[in-house]
């Protein structure tokens, strides 16, 4: 099939547009690890909660960034499928449908939502997860939106130290994309591999939980965790 006008592209140039998409993605998520890391080194070095809140302004700013990136995504590849669904005579105008469709997954977004959103909401765990451990007042950082059983789950889950594994406390906690719990570094993926050796499937060790089938990949470092850990160290050799 040709493509003849301004504006239209061929499905080769879309598909090349996606992989380009898709790579900003990273990017992305670098930016929100930065941005994160920095919240939680004002709050251990005491700084003003104003600071704090300039990072979580910019996470905002990240979230809406992978919100409209994925959305534009979603609006290629569901053009492309009704493109190729209807098959018709002479490649249609993709930019300008592609357009519609993103136009259309904008009109349901809200500023509230961006708030909500998984990355958003774990950034704002570590922070009250280290701020519990160092002895700071959340009053001025969190505001009515935060309940309190949500507050009270992740102070626990931020207390426990004990990796579920080796039984001792962590050095380097992992925690699990999956389920969220965490576990010392070397252990897990020990385990992992073990089972994988042995053409098994690797389950979450933490009693209770139900996922079956772990990889190393879903492994990522438990940053609140390793502060919450190095402040609670210091403070007993200070004692």
């Amino acid at each position: 099939m040709a493509a003849h006008g301004s504006g239209i592209i061929s499905n080769s140039a879309v598909e090349n547009s996606l992989s380009s998409l898709r790579s900003c993605q990273a990017y992305i998520d670098t930016g929100m690890d930065i941005t994160t890391g920095v919240a939680l080194d004002l709050i251990q070095n005491g700084c003003d909660a104003a600071e704090v809140d300039s990072m979580e302004s910019i996470m905002v700013e990240y979230a809406a960034l992978n919100r409209d990136l994925n959305q534009y995504i979603s609006a290629v590849e569901e053009t492309m499928r009704k493109v190729r669904r209807e098959d018709p005579d002479e490649v249609p105008d993709l930019r300008q449908l592609v357009h519609k469709t993103y136009t259309s997954h904008q009109r349901k977004n809200t500023d509230e939502a961006l708030k909500k959103t998984d990355r958003f909401f774990e950034f704002k765990e570590q922070l009250r997860g280290l701020r519990k451990q160092m002895g700071v007042s959340q009053e001025s950082a969190d505001q009515a939106s935060e309940d309190d059983d949500e507050e009270i789950a992740v102070t626990q889950s931020i207390a426990n130290f004990t990796c579920p594994i080796t039984q001792v406390e962590m050095v380097n906690p992992v925690k699990n994309k999956v389920c969220g719990h965490t576990y010392e570094r070397d252990a897990i993926e020990k385990m992992i591999q073990g089972r994988h050796q042995k053409n098994k499937n690797a389950r979450c060790p933490k009693i209770g939980c139900d996922v079956s089938d772990m990889n190393v990949s879903d492994l990522v470092l438990d940053i609140a965790l390793k502060r919450a850990i190095d402040v609670h160290k210091k403070q007993s050799q200070n004692k």
